[in-house]
């Protein structure tokens, strides 16, 4: 048989190729067996073959016994042949050819293409080019299919893609670790990859910060992090020793994909300027009553006031005006599916984020003293002793006498205040605060669970790696907080009753949950508080208006913070569309599709306001050292560890039972001290404990 031959059954003798890591290898058969081969492969290593695995291009077969010197030389010249002939061929052009013309054809056909009577080493090579243009051929032995254009394409595209995902792991691996050493040891960054590779890694590190879940970019990130700590927070790491993000970067706004500042609201502009010559076109001359407002002095998204009177029965009549941006809210808009996606406001030690924009939230639509504004007017009537006799929704406006603050209004309650600007409204901040105490007393002969305690500030100075934290004592004015959280309990649970009775759909919270007798009361002792918040399930959303018994009412809508909270501009907006057409805006099914998103967006940006300012009460403790005793009043305890309060900081901690001692009750004093500190995992334990 001559050199030139194809083989169809290789014996000994011949030159075969077969598929070894992904490329064709040359061997010589040495003996065959009942379909199995064993050959001698061009790096002189012997080894077993299922002649099924021989590519179809066996040959040539020489005869003769040959040295293994010599039959390296033969294999050496054909593989040297055959890249030659390779390295000249454009399989590409073959494709050109036969797509669109045949599906799949065998070496022998697309050979003859080029050849017309092609060799061994010929058809070899140009199978060895074909495997190698896997965009454009996939070889099913003995054929090769001829992918489609469409597939092709669409195989470039992901063949590119490859091609940049290895040259961003190949760049981005040392950079990754140079990048950790930096946040780690403090070394020095070196060179930064190239524009385009340090385009992407920038994305990626953003967004496995943003969403450490996602499976997009889970792939890559594990081949760029490989050997690196497994580190939950690793991407925030990496992008602050990147200047990425600056020190103490608040991730949970990226992780709701909410966006703190003002700036989300540019784009709506033309939005904004809408909705106020909407709402101005309806103005009305506002009511004459003096109604006023109580907030804290840093307040700017003012969303409700009062005004009330006794009653010549000694009843009271309570009127309660909230902020009405639903009077001309554009429900359905591109605008209002982002405020929807944004949900709530969040208000942390850094600053405040506004649900609204700032112009509308702040501005246009806040209770601002001395301005006119549309507003939702919750009419009630309360007995003597506080009990809920009506309660009307009567759209008007209004225009505040003053917009007061709990510090002055508790003087004023106190007896004093003579010198503030609440004392000219001290008849009716007495009267809300006598009536708050009634209405108290109602909830908690209708089962509510009160809890008590007055979170402190959160200060911070400075800025960056040298921001500072300061823990100081809230403003103590509990009496006003009263007045003013009574009477929002009171319009939310007679809202719920009036829409009840008028067969309105309204958003509730509702927490349906037997509460044992014992739990019923005002708790303000830290240990109490722990007993009997695990009594209460988590209150939820939905459209039925059931009890909610943590607060003690038999319904619950809440409605008067529309600047702060979606779910209250909804029922706003029902509630004034109801008074002016005698329907409401929506139907039960409506506002039931509207739930599990307006649930999950709650929930991811809940998540901010609920760690955030623990990570900045954890910073403190770390800056204040692990020397300090501070005061701490047990809350839990079990064999293994005890659970405190530290009053001063409203934070719990939990320590080892050994540091405490053999004897330990809830409610028991003693001093700990803080260390192990880390705030951005959330970590922190109690050092050592004594008596107090």
């Amino acid at each position: 048989m001559s050199a030139s031959s194809l083989v169809r059954y290789p014996g000994p003798g011949c030159v075969v190729e077969f598929m070894h890591g992904n490329k064709a290898q040359q061997g010589w058969v040495l003996d065959e067996q009942g379909g199995k081969l064993r050959i001698l492969t061009i790096n002189k290593r012997e080894m077993k073959l299922a002649s099924s695995r021989v590519l179809p291009w066996a040959g040539p077969s020489y005869s003769g016994e040959r040295s293994r010197q010599e039959i390296g030389e033969l294999l050496e010249e054909h593989r040297a042949k055959r890249d030659a002939i390779s390295a000249e061929l454009d399989a590409l052009e073959l494709w050109d050819f036969a797509q669109g013309e045949v599906d799949k054809e065998s070496i022998q056909w697309f050979a003859e293409l080029l050849w017309e009577e092609p060799a061994i080493d010929q058809l070899a090579a140009l199978g060895s080019a074909m495997l190698a243009c896997k965009t454009h051929f996939k070889f099913q032995p003995p054929e090769f299919e001829i992918y489609p254009a469409e597939k092709v394409d669409k195989r470039l595209e992901e063949d590119r893609k490859r091609q940049e995902r290895e040259a961003l792991v190949t760049q981005g691996v040392g950079f990754f670790r140079n990048l950790w050493e930096k946040h780690s040891k403090g070394r020095a960054l070196g060179k930064v990859p190239d524009e385009s590779v340090a385009t992407q890694l920038k994305e990626i590190i953003l967004s496995r910060m943003s969403d450490p879940d996602s499976h997009e970019v889970d792939q890559v990130w594990k081949q760029l992090a490989k050997g690196l700590p497994d580190d939950q927070h690793m991407a925030l790491h990496l992008a602050r020793a990147w200047d990425l993000v600056p020190p103490h970067h608040n991730f949970w706004l990226d992780r709701a994909d909410y966006d703190c500042s003002n700036n989300w609201a540019d784009v709506f502009s033309a939005e904004v300027q809408e909705i106020k010559e909407k709402c101005l076109s309806v103005r009305q001359e506002p009511e004459e009553r003096t109604y006023i407002s109580i907030d804290s002095a840093t307040t700017k998204d003012i969303d409700d006031a009062f005004h009330i009177e006794r009653r010549g029965d000694g009843g009271y009549r309570l009127r309660i005006s909230l902020a009405c941006p639903a009077v001309a809210w554009p429900f359905g808009s591109h605008f209002d599916k982002e405020v929807l996606r944004r949900a709530t406001s969040v208000y942390l030690p850094e600053g405040d984020c506004h649900m609204m924009p700032t112009a509308l939230g702040t501005d246009f639509f806040s209770l601002h003293a001395q301005e006119d504004r549309p507003s939702l007017i919750l009419d009630m009537e309360c007995s003597s002793t506080g009990e809920l006799e009506r309660c009307t929704p009567v759209p008007v406006w209004v225009n505040l006498a003053a917009n007061l603050t709990y510090i002055d209004s508790e003087a004023v309650i106190n007896g004093g205040g003579e010198a503030t600007p609440a004392a000219e409204f001290a008849e009716q901040i007495k009267l809300g605060a006598e009536l708050s105490d009634k209405l108290q007393e109602q909830r908690i002969a209708n089962g509510a669970v009160i809890i008590e305690r007055n979170d402190p500030k959160v200060l911070l100075s400075g800025e960056g790696n040298e921001t500072k934290v300061e823990i100081v004592p809230a403003d103590d004015t509990p009496k006003a907080m009263k007045l003013v959280s009574e009477m929002m309990i009171l319009a939310n649970s007679g809202v719920a009753l009036w829409a009840k009775e008028h067969g309105i759909t309204l958003l509730h919270r509702t927490q349906d949950v037997a509460v044992p007798k014992e739990y019923v009361g005002v708790w303000s002792a830290p240990h109490d508080i722990a007993r009997v918040v695990k009594a209460l399930s988590s209150a939820i959303l939905e459209t039925t208006p059931r009890p909610h018994r943590g607060i003690g009412v038999d319904a619950y809508s809440p409605i008067t913070s529309p600047l702060r909270r979606y779910p209250d501009l909804v029922n706003v907006a029902q509630v004034i569309h109801y008074t002016a057409t005698g329907e409401a805006q929506w139907s039960n099914e409506e506002i039931t599709t509207m739930l599990p998103l307006l649930n999950a967006r709650l929930d991811s940006v809940g998540q901010i306001q609920r760690f955030r300012p623990r990570y900045w009460k954890l910073l403190y403790f770390k800056q204040q050292g692990d020397k300090v005793w501070r005061e701490a009043i047990v809350t839990e305890e079990n064999d293994a560890f005890v659970t405190v309060s530290l009053p001063n900081e409203q934070i719990f901690v939990r320590g080892r039972r050994k540091s405490f001692g053999d004897k330990v009750n809830p409610g028991q004093l003693f001093m700990v001290r803080i260390g192990k500190v880390h705030p951005l995992n959330n970590e922190i334990q109690i050092l050592d404990a004594m008596e107090s």
